[in-house]
Order: structure tokens, then C-alpha cells, then sequence
């Protein structure tokens, strides 16, 4: 008689009522999910490091500022005093959404658009690469052209 077969004899179905799952099972079982754990790990890993390293496209009419929250939900843009829109969205360098209380105090560069209210209503925290690039920023904007602009 082989070990398995002895030990089959001995396992009573009263105490071990799961006699389909076998030592061995349970066992392959336990190394499929930590292989499958480790490999999610790792991928997202490597998606968080892509996604730092592209340049996300943002609307044309976004805003860059520097952005203070002071206490939620009022924030200071380049030194002006402004609120959140009840439904702002703060989107992190991964493209993550940003609770606004964890940057409270936190001097960030953004990216952000203003609602028809001029509450500020998506944000979008910027990465060296996006804060490289020239936007028009919060102090530049008018609602007026002259003849110094050009003929746009």
C-alpha cells in the first residue's frame, strides 16, 4: 500500500468533512494565488510607472496654477482665493482620483477647469514632464482682445 492510501484510510469523514480537497490540491491551490498575487503586483507596478512617464492630454482650456487646499473645500489658485465645485474631481499624477483633504496644506501644480460658476471643478496634479510644458496660467486670463494679440 502506498503513503496516500494509508493515509486515505485514516482521515474520518465525521472530522474532515472536506475529503474532496486533498493536501496536495490545497497546496497547488496556495501557489497559484500567490504567483497570480505577485503578477498583479507587478503590473501594477509597471502601469503606475507608465503612466508617470506619458504626458496626459488636457483640454485646451485648462488652467494652470499653483494650488494650495486650505481647508476643504476652499483652495487658493496662484495666490487667489476659490472654492471646489460640490462635485470637483482632483485626478493625481497616475490619473488617480485625489481626496482633497490629503493635499490640505500641499503646494501642487494643476491643471484645472473652472465650472459656468468659476468654481473650480476638475484638477489635475501635474507630473515634471506636464509641468514643463507652457499653459496660460491663472493671472493671463482676460475676457477681452486688443490689437497687440494678433488677428486670432
Amino acid at each position: 500500500m502506498s503513503r496516500e492510501t494509508i493515509r486515505a484510510c485514516f482521515i474520518s469523514l465525521w472530522i474532515y468533512t472536506m475529503n474532496r480537497c486533498d493536501i496536495v490540491t490545497i497546496t497547488r491551490t496556495r501557489r497559484a494565488l500567490a504567483a497570480l498575487a505577485l503578477g498583479t503586483t507587478l503590473l501594477a507596478t509597471a502601469g503606475q510607472a507608465l503612466a508617470q512617464a506619458t504626458i496626459r492630454q488636457f483640454p485646451p482650456q485648462a488652467i494652470r496654477a499653483t494650488m494650495v487646499v486650505k481647508q476643504p473645500p476652499e483652495v487658493v489658485m496662484d495666490g487667489k482665493a476659490m472654492r471646489l465645485s460640490p462635485g470637483a474631481r482632483i485626478r493625481g499624477v497616475t490619473n488617480t482620483l485625489v481626496m482633497s483633504a490629503s493635499l490640505s496644506g500641499q503646494e501642487v501644480t494643476v491643471n484645472y477647469l473652472p465650472d459656468v460658476q468659476g468654481l473650480v471643478h476638475e484638477v489635475w496634479i501635474l507630473n515634471e514632464a506636464e509641468a514643463a510644458e507652457k499653459r496660460a496660467r491663472l493671472g493671463d486670463q482676460r475676457n477681452y482682445r486688443t490689437a497687440a494679440d494678433g488677428a486670432n
